[in-house]
């Protein structure tokens, strides 16, 4: 088995799959370099992101699959899925050896598992955009921390760049390390000390929070608590649409 390197970007999985052709490789399998520990037994073969390669396989791509196949792709590469690369891969190959497009073959296992994978990525972007909660520091930044299964930065960016267009913020993924942030003009990625999301409990909130967060915080538990309808209350519906591991950064079930 030959084991394919790659530098974790979808742009790197792309020129992998160029690699896979150009040197007619078979029987492979991808590793992001960073959690790569090579093949006992096979040989490795390292990637460099290459655009222009990247690209070329992108063309061919959509010669073959619709826009939303396309969207799919890519949504599996942001999924949780157990080795989505070599799900990808999977897809892909039958993709280019069929005469058809094949994006709605559901008895192939490739095809069901990059539909579903793309499902559940849609799925967690619009919980995200629903469940971020902004607080303020003293120098009148908006931040969130999320912790979301899937990485939907870069999918959820949009919508609050066209929400809060008239502010600056941060959205950092505490799981993955790495956040958007908007100065009023464009949003980029960056990457910060925060790790495990344990500064959203540390002094440090305290310190760097505007003098009023507390009280703003303080006034929606008091509207989220007041509007609650005891005799209504239906707990297994609430977790089936607001899901338990979210609550560690809604201020309205924080104590």
């Amino acid at each position: 088995m030959t084991s394919i390197v790659y530098d974790g970007t979808y742009e790197g999985w792309l020129t992998a799959i160029f690699a896979i052709y150009d040197h007619k490789l078979t029987d492979v399998a991808f590793s992001r370099s960073e959690a790569s520990t090579g093949s006992l037994f096979g040989r490795t073969h390292s990637v460099t992101t290459d655009e222009v390669k990247a690209e070329r396989v992108l063309i061919g791509l959509r010669k073959r699959l619709s826009e939303e196949g396309m969207t799919r792709l890519y949504k599996t590469f942001l999924s949780d899925l157990d080795r989505p690369d070599d799900v990808m891969w999977s897809f892909v190959s039958h993709v280019f050896a069929s005469a058809q497009n094949v994006e709605e073959d559901y008895a192939h296992p490739a095809v069901w598992a990059v539909k579903q994978a793309a499902k559940r990525v849609q799925r967690e972007a619009h919980r995200m955009e629903a469940f971020v909660r902004f607080k303020l520091t003293s120098d009148q930044l908006y931040y969130a921390l999320i912790e979301p299964d899937c990485d939907v930065l870069g999918l959820i960016c949009p919508h609050f760049e066209s929400r809060y267009a008239d502010q600056r913020w941060l959205i950092y993924d505490a799981k993955r390390r790495y956040g958007i942030y908007y100065d009023l003009e464009k949003a980029t990625t960056v990457t910060l000390g925060v790790q495990d999301g344990r500064t959203n409990r540390s002094g440090l909130v305290a310190e760097i929070s505007d003098e009023g967060e507390a009280f703003y915080q303080e006034l929606w538990r008091r509207y989220f608590k007041s509007v609650t309808i005891d005799a209504r209350k239906n707990k297994r519906l609430q977790l089936q649409h607001m899901p338990k591991r979210y609550w560690k950064y809604l201020t309205e079930k924080m104590p």
